[in-house]
């Protein structure tokens, strides 16, 4: 039987007590944080939390950017016998009062006062909500308390208590709810079990060989499952050390200095790293180009070479010292021994941009309901375009309509306060219908080919895979996101972003006067010049897949506006709504 989140957490602690076991950045240093630090840090929090009246059947909810108090609080509010929640800092006051509400959360954490105002904006609609914790800044107000008061409170609370309610934690307790969030609707709360995360992070950790003296870098949203397990509770498992990233925009330059062992991105991040390496290599000399070029040629059959177990070309190390290392170098992974993919599909040209410069990257598919990873690629096992193999231990099939299927000791135990939907999503022999058409190769690679919901059904009854559309798009150089539109349309058309750091060297490219991505959009030199490259993908595509009509928007899309989810997916009835008058005149 796995053992509950508690018996882990203290096996490590003991082991590895004068170890740090995260590093945060202060003053243009970084801080260690001892796991010795990290225990007495949980156990202070659990008991000024239970002072707060945290207990079973209550929520804490938690509002942050990844930092070592995130960490904290979601383990003691478990310690406490509540139910942690994470918040997305993107969320609105209205997103944040149904969580809060959802959870029935007694206790708001959150890491300043931009996000403590989403919480006292709905405030009188909370009447469960007697405390909200401020991280960091001065707290003012009835019930606002700061992190160091917090920790005050905790002296009214024996430490034998924390201790009694730890003790009667067992592995098959639900321990903590994520809320997805969801491209449709109303987030729903999943359920995790002690039993659910020990034993998915001591998969992890076997299969990725995660090991004491690894480093780590916490960036992604820590309400979302896929940075849990990726930096939590593997470090929890190994005494591997957590560097806390100072912030989004400074993410390189702290990937540069951490060096990390392993690193987790969303497609949208690699897609981010991807351009910022053809914009410096647009700069290179014509002869840096040209051995860029041919180096990059080499890294590909190589990539391929190790996927069907031959030997690379015998210029793969020159390549690499002339340009793999610095390349590598340059982004902080010379000594970065897995690069991983997920929470979304990603492009097969955005994989074969990276295989070339001698990154292979390690698809991984999963879902909140499955406590994260399902699937996993090895450098010794992958396939490019394909997410991997089942996790061992665990079980897939395709349902008759290329549903998948997954069984195993990571699904989850439902939704919270939701049966219904539960009853939707887990068959009565414990199989979880992911939403996910998928396949199989003969080797058991997994690929992702849509979303059940998002399929595109044509007026003429086609159906079309509208992520495999909008990977081709995004490989247009001046295009940084994709829209595949067609419903009930008579034929497929698309929403286009203009990517701001391409502008300047695409317009030229093009014969046009934009300097912004604005003026772009709205140039018929600019737009004529993408609807030619629009062109060529659709000569590779079958008819009734080609994109007829494209549409230039004048910003990106983002997470404030709406358009998408804090993991970076597209909300497309979000973006239906708000373009409608622009997808209207793409059918007129």
């Amino acid at each position: 039987m796995p053992d509950t989140v508690f018996d882990v957490f203290e096996a490590t602690a003991r082991a590895h007590a004068a170890r740090p076991a995260m590093q945060r950045k202060r003053a243009g240093s970084w801080e260690p944080i001892s796991w010795a630090e990290y225990r007495d840090a949980v156990r202070r929090a659990a008991r000024g939390l239970v002072a707060l009246g945290v207990g079973p059947g209550t929520g804490v909810t938690i509002m942050s950017f990844s930092r070592p108090e995130w960490y904290v609080a979601n383990i003691a509010t478990m310690a406490a016998g509540g139910l942690p929640a994470g918040v997305y800092t993107t969320n609105t006051p209205a997103q944040c009062h149904y969580i809060a509400d959802h959870a029935e959360a007694v206790v708001a954490i959150v890491e300043n006062r931009q996000y403590l105002e989403r919480f006292l904006a709905v405030r009188e609609r909370l009447p469960r909500l007697k405390t909200i914790v401020m991280m960091e800044g001065e707290p003012s107000g009835e019930g606002v308390i700061s992190w160091a008061e917090l920790l005050e409170r905790g002296s009214s609370v024996e430490a034998e208590e924390i201790e009694r309610r730890i003790a009667a934690a067992r592995p098959e307790d639900v321990c903590t709810l994520i809320y997805t969030s969801g491209t449709t609707g109303a987030p729903k709360a999943v359920m995790l079990t002690h039993r659910n995360i020990s034993w998915i992070a001591e998969k992890a950790v076997e299969l990725l060989d995660i090991r004491a003296e690894d480093r780590l870098v916490a960036y992604l949203p820590l309400s979302h499952v896929a940075e849990q397990i990726a930096s939590l509770y593997t470090s929890m498992s190994t005494g591997a050390c957590v560097y806390f990233a100072e912030s989004f925009e400074k993410l390189a330059e702290n990937l540069r200095e951490v060096r990390p062992s392993l690193f987790l991105g969303v497609p949208r991040v690699w897609e981010k790293i991807q351009a910022g390496i053809q914009v410096a290599g647009a700069q290179n000399s014509p002869l840096k180009k040209k051995i860029a070029a041919w180096a990059r040629r080499v890294g590909l059959a190589a990539g391929y070479a190790d996927q069907k177990g031959r030997p690379r070309p015998w210029t793969y190390p020159i390549a690499h010292r002339l340009v793999f290392s610095k390349v590598r170098a340059s982004l902080g992974m010379d000594e970065t021994r897995f690069a991983i993919a997920s929470a979304a599909p990603m492009a097969v040209e955005t994989h074969e941009f990276f295989l070339s410069l001698g990154i292979p990257i390690m698809d991984i598919w999963g879902m909140s309901e499955l406590t994260g990873p399902a699937t996993i690629s090895l450098p010794s096992s992958y396939r490019t375009g394909y997410s991997g193999r089942v996790i061992p231990g665990s079980e897939m099939k395709l349902a008759d309509d290329g549903e998948l299927l997954v069984r195993g000791p990571h699904v989850f135990k439902g939704y919270y306060k939701n049966e219904e939907t539960t009853r939707e999503t887990l068959d009565a022999d414990g199989w979880l219908h992911s939403g996910d058409v998928a396949e199989f190769d003969d080797e058991g690679f997994l690929r992702i080919t849509d979303r059940k919901k998002e399929l595109i059904i044509t007026a003429g009854g086609k159906n079309i895979a509208p992520q495999f559309l909008e990977g081709k798009l995004k490989q247009i150089p001046a295009v940084s996101q994709a829209v595949a539109i067609g419903d009930r349309r008579p034929y497929v058309a698309a929403l286009l972003t203009v990517d701001p750091s391409r502008v300047a060297a695409e317009a030229e490219k093009a014969g046009s006067p934009a300097g912004t991505a604005e003026e772009a959009a709205s140039c018929p030199v600019f737009k004529a010049y993408v609807e030619k490259q629009v062109e060529e993908i659709n000569h590779g595509l079958a008819r009734y897949e080609q994109i007829k009509r494209v549409a230039l928007l004048p910003s990106e899309l983002t997470t404030d506006g709406g358009e998408l989810t804090p993991t970076m997916k597209l909300k497309r009835r979000v973006i239906h709504e708000k373009h409608h008058d622009v997808i209207e005149a793409l059918y007129a």
